[in-house]
This record gives C-alpha cells, structure tokens and sequence, in this order.
C-alpha cells in the first residue's frame, strides 16, 4: 500500500504511517500520557474487570442516539471483519464516549473477549477502563495501536487493539472503529484497514446529510478520484462551505475550523454559477481546477437535484444542507402533519394522551384552558416522558394544526451551528448569489409552533438573541440588514433545573419568564396510574394492524414493580424487542424479557428489603465514617422512614456514594470499593451526584 494512503489529512495532526515496528517515539509519549490520565481515575493495574451489567435501556437508547452513525458503519464492519477473519479478532464499533454498540468477530475470541468486558453495552472510555485504543484514541482524536503490556489494566494486556475514531461531517468526534486480537497475533497493517475503515465510513456520511447540496470530489491525481482519499468539500447553492473530509482539509491546506469562514469562490477561485456550468451534462468528465493555495486538482462534481428551499405540502420546507432528519450533530426537521394517515393521527389529539391518569388529565385540562390564547408553554418532566408527544400534540389540537410544527432539539446542535439553524443567514451573509441561503427554523415555524426541545441547553450568548425574538416577534437572520416579522406559537421543554441554573448564571431569568407562561410537568413512568392503559396501547401500535400481543401477569406484576428509569422510551424499546420475539398475536412471558431487565430487576428487588434511614449507619457494615469526615449531603433530603420505594432508595444510594467520595477526595476506585461496587457503578450516577464531589 501506498505511504500516501495514511498521510494526516488535517495539518497539525498526528497521524503515524502504518507502523513497522511496535513502538515509535510519538505512540510512545501517547500511552505515557494516557497512563498518567489513568491512574488520575483512580484505576489501579490490578483492577478486575468490571462485569457489572449497565443500566437496563442504556444500550438500547445508545443504539437510538447513534442510529446514524450505525447505520453507515455496520456494513464497513462488515467488510472488514470479511479480511480478519480466522485471525482470532474482532471488530467493535463505539459511541464518541466509549460505550461499545456492536461488534463482530471469531467466537472463540468473542468468548475470551466477554472475560474482560469487552462486550456491547460496557464502557471503554480512559476513565472506565484506563489505557486501551478505544478510549485513548477517543481522548486524543488520533488513530492507534495499544499492543499487549500498553494496556494499563493487567487484565487487558493479553489484547492488541487498533482504534481510529470517527469524524462526523461537522468535524465532530462521532465513534470510533476498533480492531482487538490476542497480542500475539498483531499484524503491522491492521491500523491501516481499520483508519481506512473509519474514513470510508466518514465518506458515506457526506451523501446522507448533504443530499442536495453541491458537493466537489477532487484529488491532485485524477486515478485517486474515487477512492478512499479523494477530498470531499460540500457547499449550499449559493457556494456557502458547509463541511469537507479529512483529506479535503489536508489538500486544501486549513483545518475544518478555518474553512467555516470560506465559500467556494474564495477556496477555488469561480463563482457557483460557472462551476454549474462548467460541470452542466449527463456524465461529464473530471475537470481541473486551481485551489486557493496554487494547488492543481482533479474535480468531479456531484450537483443539487432540486431546489432545496422549495415548500412541502403542509406548510413543512425542505431540509436544508446539514439538517437531514438523521443527522446527529443537526437540528431534527419538523415531523410530517401529524394528522395525516393511521396511527399518527392518534398522537396528535391531546385526548389521545388522556389514559386516565390524574395528573396527566390535570396537565391536559391546563393545557385546553390556555389553548390558542397565544401562552407560552413550558413542558418539564424526566428525560423519555413524552414531552415532545405533548408538544406535538398542543399543536395538532391548537388553530395552527394546519401550519408548520418546527423542532429544534437545543442539546443536539454543536454551538457553531445553532445560530444559523436557529435565526437562518441572508443572501449577503457568505457570497454574492442570488437565493437565500436559509431562513432558519424560527421563520420555518411562522404561522405554526416552533417547539425549543431541552431549552436548558441553549448556549448563554444566544439566550439573550432568543429573547428579542420572542419579545418583539421579529427575526434578523444573519448578514440581514433589515428584521422579518414572525409569527409563532412558542412549546420549550427541559427535564433540567432552570431556576437552579439561573442561580449559577447558566441561564437567563429574563427569557424563563418569557419561556413560562404555562408550566406543566409530565409525571415519570414509576409515578401513573395508567400503566396498564399505557402498555397496552404501545402495545397496539406496535402491532401494526396484526392481532396485538398480550402481556403475562406474573410480567405485568414485575412492570409495575419496576422503577423504569428511561420512562417511556425504555417502556418503548423493551416491548418492540418482546413483541419482535413473541410474534402475531401471542402473550410476553418472562423468557421475552432481556437479561440485563431481569437482572436489574433482581437487584432493585434485592432493594427494595427495608432500609436504615440515610446516616452513617446506613452504609455498609464494614464502613466506618468519622463525623468530621461525614459532610451535610447536598441531594435530596434523606428519609427518615424504611426506604422502600424506588426514589427514596435512589436518594440513598446516591448519598451514599457523594459522602465516600468526599471522604476519599473524589477517588472512584477508592469510594466503589469501600461502598462494594464497581468504579462504573459510579461514573453511571455522576450526573446526578453533586459536581464537587468527583475528580
């Protein structure tokens, strides 16, 4: 293979050649610093490896949140696995924080590998797992190899693992893509497959975010048109740049940060109109062009098959270049007329949502009496309690049902683009063309509802822009010279603390007043009445016309039992499983229940047996706790009768654990065994744990 396959594509970054030996001088460093990170966790070489299974619904709903990137690398791992097999190897794909999400490989490997935890579902950040290349490349956004001893762990010095991690059209960490073998059966050109992989699968996600955008495959020599290095660059009509691969930005000579500030004219040296024209015909041939930098290359290019910006039947636009529906660094497009066909209409009633639960009715009841009054509304309620069904279904029952409903999901937008997404930039802004480069999802919304989905999350520089907004219903897009009246019913949603985030300065007061005109909070799964109502009617949609399927009642009895964490979307996605297993018409038992469900309920069952009020004495027997070392807990206040039900012994437990990490200044390793659980027990719960209290 030719050394220029592997040469670093983005300047500045280090990326070695397929390696001859074991260990350069570069790697080296690596695995020293990532070492010293390591035992900074708190992770010890004799650590045992962590088989504690993950909450129930984490895969699951990590497998949802990267549907995107799955989707387009499942079929490269294929592809690769098809050249190790036989090689006692296995390949793994995982999330941008480590969680592995799938894997393939030879079954005497998986076996051995399963006796580390290298299984999906399982964590292989740094921070959970020390030095392995999933997690050290992830931390240093390089691609490498961690050979047998350089693992941190003992346990897992028997592995070579290669990783590369993944980048997302927006240059954003999205995944990475991990080779693992026994150590000794390392070969020197396994990095090189799996860097190629990670880049091939980079690629596909160009055709399915910018599907109508004009985009420029270009490469000095014309016989690498094609192929994995060819340069990806993607423009708007108007020649505004929107995103370029890794070997684009190595050809160009900026990295991606620097490009976002340049259009096509400034980057090739014609305006769009005569690149269309140039490039205008049925197939034609690669045509060369000269870069910015004085650099000759070979094009071909891929143009807009219709106009982007057209309306859609129902007041709904078209997605513009970056927002296709599953894109996980982009706003998520309006959904379809909810009142359409079959089942979507039944979601856009809030009668529908009335399953006879009493504060639901209550939340419905509020929600009738301000109905087209033009109230602002704020939803909050637990992550997977259906906020944005509500949000859907205000509006399917409101005057605008028939105009647009917009979403913009505030967390998933990466903060350099959520103003143009948002506020939408004028003709003038990048380029000299003609048409509008976007007019932004608020001005998508006029006329209908513009729902602000985890608003908890919208960056502090543009909460003060938002509310001007909102205040004197006006928009200016950027480069705008002059505002456009809006017209929009406002839904937002958080499951965050605004008022605690207020007080740390972390959101506007100004724009909650304006945000909560109506606060209505949707109860969790544990807290309904309706629970039964609930299963059955997922039950039926997921049907799809076929005879439902029935549920046990030794299973319902363990349903209602459960505390259900991931509320309905974890209700959701173990019932689609079951009925996947159960087939037309039959009833859920228990053998249709995952294991990890079974096994999770096994331990809150375990639980659930009475409990001593949260002091010093309700640790573990062996704990001792000093009073000086024993600080006021900053959760919830402890009860003070049995705990014996889910929350309270939620409240316990994670009281439990800020107070060993206080007195273990904030070593995991140190607090999960003095508690007598596994470091990922921990780091599963620190979101909710106090920020003080860990490293």
């Amino acid at each position: 293979m030719s050394s220029a396959l592997f040469t670093s594509p983005i300047p500045g970054r280090r990326v070695e050649s397929p390696p001859s030996g074991m260990v350069t001088t570069e790697l080296h460093d690596l695995i020293d610093q990532s070492h010293r990170r390591s035992q900074s966790y708190g992770i010890t070489v004799t650590d045992e490896p962590d088989f504690s299974s993950p909450s129930h619904g984490v895969l699951p709903d990590a497998l949802e949140e990267n549907r995107f990137l799955f989707q387009h690398a499942a079929p490269v791992m294929e592809t690769l696995y098809d050249q190790i097999v036989n090689t006692h190897s296995m390949v793994l794909l995982t999330s941008a924080k480590g969680l592995v999400l799938h894997s393939l490989g030879d079954m005497d490997f998986l076996e051995r590998a399963s006796q580390v935890a290298l299984t999906p579902g399982m964590d292989w950040s740094e921070k959970s797992k020390g030095t392995n290349a999933i997690g050290t490349a992830l931390t240093e956004e390089e691609a490498l190899t961690v050979h047998g001893g350089q693992h941190y762990m003992n346990a897992n010095k028997f592995l070579t693992c290669s990783a590369s991690p993944i980048f997302d059209p927006y240059g954003q960490v999205i995944g990475a893509l991990d080779v693992t073998g026994d150590h000794r059966s390392y070969h020197q050109h396994t990095l090189a497959l799996v860097r190629m992989s990670a880049q091939m699968i980079e690629n596909h996600m160009f055709a399915d975010i910018f599907p109508k955008a004009i985009r420029i495959h270009f490469h000095t020599r014309s016989e690498f048109l094609g192929t994995l290095v060819e340069g990806i660059a993607v423009f708007s009509p108007e020649g505004r740049f929107l995103s370029a691969n890794r070997s684009a930005q190595f050809q160009i000579g900026l990295p991606f940060s620097a490009l976002k500030a340049h259009t096509f004219f400034s980057l090739f040296g014609l305006p769009v109109s005569a690149l269309v024209e140039l490039f205008s015909g049925a197939t034609p041939n690669p045509k060369q062009l000269c870069m910015h930098n004085g650099v000759s290359v070979w094009c071909r290019v891929k143009l807009k098959t219709s106009n982007m910006w057209a309306a859609k039947p129902g007041g709904h636009t078209s997605e513009a270049p970056g927002q296709a529906q599953s894109a996980p660094a982009a706003a998520q497009p309006g959904p379809e007329p909810l009142k359409q066909t079959g089942k979507k209409m039944q979601f856009s009633s809030l009668h529908y949502l009335d399953t006879g639960d009493a504060q639901v009715t209550s939340v419905i009841h509020k929600l009738r009496m301000v109905s087209g009054r033009d109230i602002p509304i704020m939803i909050l309620g637990e992550t997977g309690t259906g906020k944005d069904l509500l949000a859907q279904a205000i509006h399917g029952d409101s005057t605008r049902a028939a105009q647009p409903f917009v979403s913009v999901n505030c967390a998933s937008i990466p903060d350099t683009l959520i103003e143009s997404e948002l506020f939408g930039y004028e003709e003038g802004a990048f380029t000299g063309a003609r048409k509008k480069g976007s007019i932004g999802k608020i001005l998508q919304a006029h006329g209908g509802t513009l729902f602000l989905d985890e608003i908890g999350d919208m960056p502090k520089h543009l909460q003060a822009r938002l509310l001007r907004v909102l205040q004197e219903r006006k928009v200016s897009p950027l480069g705008a010279g002059k505002e456009v009246e809006v017209d929009v019913a406002v839904v937002s949603a958080t499951h965050k603390n605004l008022k605690g985030m207020i007080a740390r300065g972390d959101f506007r007061e100004d724009l909650y007043y304006r945000l909560n005109g109506l606060v209505v909070r949707l109860p969790a799964l544990r807290e309904r009445s309706d629970f039964e109502l609930v299963v059955q009617k997922i039950l039926l949609a997921l049907s799809e016309g076929s005879q439902p399927v029935g549920v046990s009642a030794p299973v319902m009895d363990l349903f209602k039992r459960y505390t259900w964490p991931g509320n309905f979307r974890q209700l959701h996605n173990l019932l689609r499983t079951a009925v996947v297993m159960v087939g037309q018409g039959g009833v859920i038992d228990m053998g249709h229940l995952p294991d990890d469900f079974l096994e999770e309920l096994d331990h809150d069952q375990l639980l659930t047996r009475p409990q001593l009020p949260m002091t010093a004495t309700a640790l573990p027997a062996h704990i001792s706790v000093p009073p000086e070392a024993a600080p006021v807990c900053s959760l919830p206040e402890p009860v003070v009768e049995v705990a014996a039900e889910g929350q309270k012994l939620q409240d316990v437990a994670l009281c439990a654990m800020a107070q060993m990490l206080r007195l273990h200044k904030g070593n995991v390793s140190a607090a999960a065994k003095a508690l007598g659980v596994s470091r990922n027990t921990i780091y599963r719960k620190k979101d909710l744990l106090p920020p003080d209290v860990l490293n």
